[in-house]
C-alpha cells in the first residue's frame, strides 16, 4: 500500500536550548511527541517509580480494599474473574498471588471465548455461587455488565469491578467500581486491566501493613516490584499508550523483572520462543510472549496460560509453555488461512467504495477474528468487522483506523446488538443473526458519513531526516533512552534521503523480505526490509528509505542496521 510520508519540522533553536544535556536528535523525538522542557523530558526518559500515584485516589478503591480484607478474615471464598487476552490472564495471576499470600481462600476464573463469550455471564454466577463463592472480583472486564451485576446481586454475592475500558451509560450495580476512566478529577485514565489490578493489589498490601503489623513481622515483606513482569506484559500486549508516565514507569520496572528470570512460566516460556530472557524488550511482549499467552484463549483455554504463571513446578511450567508455543503456531496458519479466505470474498462480494470491511463465516475459530479483522485493517487502512455466525447468535471482533472510533459506531448501533465494548480502535460486540444486514448497512452508513471525502491512506510520521554517514552505536545507544516504546510512543522512525543501493537480494523461506546494502560517502550500512522483497525488481540506483535504527548482534558482534518501514525513489516529495 502507498503511505504518505510526513516529516516532522526540526525543533526550533529556542526550544532546543531547553534540552540541556540531551542529544540533539533525542530532543528532537521528544519534541515531536509534544515534550518542550527539561523536566517533562526528564521524568519521560526516566520514568521512575516516584511518577505513579497513590491508589486511594481510585473511585471505590477503599470499599474494595475493606471487603476484601473482611473476606480474608473470614475466610469466605472468593474468585477473581478475568478475561481471556493476555492482558486478562496476567491480572487474574497477579491477583491470586497477592491474595493467597495475604492468606485469602481464592480461585482464578477465566471464562471460555467460545461457550462463555467475553465478560461476566449469569450461568458461571450461579455456578459460582453454587460452589460457595461469596465475592466476586473481576479483572479486566465487568465495566459494561449491568445485568450480570443484578444477577450477582440476586444471588448473594458482593461484586467488586476492576477494569478499564470505556463506561457504558450505566455503571453496573456492585459494591465497588474501580475503572480510571471514572476518576474525577482524572489522575491516569489510561492503564491496562493490570495496570487496575496491580494498584488494587498496592492498596492492599499498605493496608495488610498499616493494620496488621504482628502478622506481617514474622515474614518477608511480599516484593511488590515482583508483580512487574506481569503488569508489563498486559499493559504493553494490550496496546496501552506508552506515552503516560504512569505505564512508562511500570513497564520499564517489569522488564527489569522479566530479565531477571524469576517467574518459573514466563522463564520457560521464553525459552520456548527463543527469545533470551536478559535482553526482553518491549517489543519482545508485543511479537512473541503477549501472542503466545493470548494463543491459549484464542483456540483452547485462557485458563493454561494462566496456569503457566501462576506455576511453581518445573514439569509444569515447561509442558505448559510448550503447548502455548504449539497454539501459537497453529494460530498464525488459522489466521493466514482465514485472511486469504476474506480476501477472496471481498473480491467476489464487497464494493471497493465501501468505507468500512465487514466479512462473516460460519468456520472462522472464535478466538482468531479479532487478529483478522487487524491484518485486514492493516492491509486495507479501513475499519473492519469480522463475525464468527453461529447458528442464532453471532459474535465479531472490530479494529479500526485513527480516524474512525470504532466504539463510539457500535454505540449508535445498540439497538442492534446484544453486548458491545472496547476501545477506540479495537472492539467486539455479539449480535442476533437476523439484525446482521441491518448492522453492516448501519455501520456502512456512519463510515462513509465520519470518513466520506478523506484519502484513506496510512501516514507515516517520522521524526527527522538523518544523514547515513552520521548513523552510529552511540546514536542507538542515545534513543535507547526513549523505551520502552509501544503504542502511542513508537520507536523513532527516521529517513534518509539519495542514499545508494550497493545490493539488493530477497531473502525469508518465502522471499518476502528484502537486504540491502546502502552506501554513504564514509560508511556502508545493512538494511532489512520485512515484506519489501518485491522491490528487488524495481529497485532505483538512489532512494529514500523511512526506516527505524536497530543493532543486530550475532555471536558478540554488533552491527548497526536499517528497518525499513517504506522505499520511495529518491526525488519524491514527502508531505
Amino acid at each position: 500500500m502507498i503511505k504518505r510520508w510526513h516529516i516532522a519540522p526540526p525543533i526550533p533553536s529556542t526550544i532546543l536550548h531547553n534540552f540541556r544535556g540531551i542529544s540533539p536528535i533525542v530532543a528532537q523525538v521528544l519534541y515531536n511527541r509534544g515534550i518542550q522542557d527539561y523536566p517533562t523530558a526528564l521524568a519521560f526518559l526516566t520514568a521512575e517509580r516516584h511518577a505513579t500515584y497513590s491508589p486511594l485516589k481510585m473511585s471505590d478503591m477503599s470499599k474494595a480494599v475493606g471487603r476484601i480484607r473482611f473476606a480474608i478474615q473470614r475466610q469466605e471464598l472468593m474468585v477473581i474473574y478475568g478475561d481471556f487476552d493476555a492482558d486478562g490472564v496476567t491480572s487474574t495471576a497477579l491477583m491470586v498471588e497477592v491474595l493467597e499470600w495475604l492468606g485469602a481462600q481464592v480461585q482464578a476464573y477465566i471464562p471460555h471465548r467460545v461457550d462463555e463469550g467475553y465478560g461476566l455471564n449469569a450461568e458461571a454466577l450461579k455456578t459460582l455461587k453454587d460452589r460457595g463463592v461469596k465475592l466476586i472480583i473481576t479483572v479486566d472486564c465487568g465495566i459494561r455488565s449491568v445485568e450480570e451485576a443484578e444477577v450477582a446481586k440476586r444471588l448473594g454475592v458482593d461484586l467488586i469491578i476492576t477494569d478499564h475500558h470505556s463506561l457504558g451509560a450505566d455503571l453496573p450495580d456492585a459494591h465497588a467500581v474501580i475503572n480510571p476512566k471514572r476518576d474525577k478529577p482524572p489522575v491516569e485514565t489510561m492503564l491496562a486491566g493490570v495496570g487496575v489490578a496491580y494498584k488494587l493489589a498496592e492498596a492492599l498490601l499498605n493496608a495488610h501493613y498499616a493494620n496488621d503489623k504482628s502478622s506481617s513481622a514474622s515474614r518477608e515483606p511480599f516484593d511488590l516490584d515482583s508483580l512487574l513482569d506481569l503488569v508489563a506484559i498486559g499493559t504493553v500486549a494490550d496496546l496501552a499508550p506508552l506515552d503516560r508516565l504512569e505505564n512508562r514507569s511500570l513497564v520499564k520496572g517489569g522488564l527489569r523483572q522479566i530479565r531477571l528470570a524469576r517467574r518459573m512460566g514466563l522463564r520457560h516460556l521464553l525459552e520456548a520462543s527463543g527469545v533470551p530472557s536478559a535482553k526482553v524488550g518491549a517489543i519482545d511482549i508485543g511479537f512473541s510472549i503477549g501472542p503466545r499467552i493470548n494463543a491459549a484463549g484464542r483456540l483452547e483455554s485462557a485458563m493454561l496460560a494462566y496456569r503457566l504463571l501462576h506455576s511453581t513446578s518445573e514439569k509444569e511450567a515447561s509442558e505448559l509453555a510448550r503447548s502455548l508455543q504449539e497454539l501459537n503456531q497453529q494460530r498464525q496458519s488459522l489466521t493466514r488461512e482465514a485472511q486469504e479466505r476474506i480476501r477472496e470474498q471481498m473480491h467476489t462480494e464487497l464494493r471497493d467504495d465501501q468505507p468500512l470491511i465487514f466479512a462473516s463465516h460460519a468456520n472462522f475459530p472464535q478466538g482468531i477474528i479479532g487478529l483478522v479483522a487487524g491484518k485486514l485493517t492493516e492491509e486495507y487502512f479501513r475499519p473492519s468487522v469480522v463475525l464468527r455466525l453461529g447458528e442464532e447468535e453471532s459474535h465479531a471482533s472490530c479494529r479500526s483506523i485513527p480516524q474512525f472510533n470504532i466504539t463510539h459506531a457500535l454505540d449508535e448501533c445498540s439497538d442492534l446488538l446484544i453486548r458491545h465494548g472496547g476501545h477506540a480502535q479495537a472492539a467486539g460486540f455479539t449480535i442476533h443473526n437476523h439484525n446482521i444486514p441491518a448492522l453492516n448497512e448501519r455501520l456502512q452508513e456512519i463510515a462513509t458519513k465520519s470518513l466520506g471525502g478523506q484519502e484513506l491512506i496510512p501516514t507515516l510520521h517520522m521524526d527527522a531526516v538523518l544523514d547515513l554517514d552520521r548513523l552510529s552505536e552511540e546514536l542507538f545507544d542515545e534513543l535507547q533512552q526513549l523505551e520502552p516504546t509501544g503504542h502511542d510512543n513508537h520507536a523513532p522512525l527516521f529517513c534518509v534521503e539519495g542514499v545508494r543501493v550497493g545490493g539488493a537480494r530477497r531473502i525469508g523461506r518465502d522471499e518476502q523480505h528484502l537486504r540491502l546494502k546502502l552506501q554513504g560517502r564514509y560508511k556502508n550500512v545493512d538494511a532489512v526490509g520485512f515484506g519489501l522483497g518485491n522491490w528487488v525488481d524495481q529497485l532505483p540506483s538512489r532512494v529514500d528509505l523511512a526506516f527505524q535504527l536497530e543493532m543486530n548482534e550475532w555471536n558478540g558482534k554488533r552491527t548497526l542496521q536499517l528497518n525499513v518501514k517504506d522505499i520511495r525513489p529518491h526525488g519524491e516529495n514527502a508531505t
